[in-house]
């Protein structure tokens, strides 16, 4: 499929892309030679082929999530730098 100059300047409108007259040319060739390749895609016949996400099967590599008990407050808190009422004092961030 071979683009216009009229396609190219739509597209770099929407694209809001200033071009020179050499861009224009440039990018006409390489975006027709683009859709040619796609045109050549859609030849192949992929109706036996199964929808993928990905070509390897993939297993959870997650672990379970396990509730296990946390530290006490008071003792991570004597770590940091700053501590009020139970939380960590931070400085402010936004104002």
């Amino acid at each position: 499929m071979k683009l216009s100059r009229e396609d190219v300047e739509h597209i770099a409108f929407l694209a809001r892309l200033g071009l020179s007259e050499e861009e224009i040319e440039r990018f006409r060739e390489q975006l027709s030679n683009i859709l040619e390749n796609f045109e050549v895609l859609q030849e192949i016949d992929t109706a036996d082929v199964q929808p993928t996400a990905h070509v390897i099967a993939l297993d959870s590599v997650v672990r379970d999530d396990e509730v296990l008990p946390s530290w006490p407050q008071n003792e991570v808190l004597e770590n940091a730098p700053q501590a009020e009422d139970g939380y960590f004092r931070v400085r402010a961030v936004l104002e």
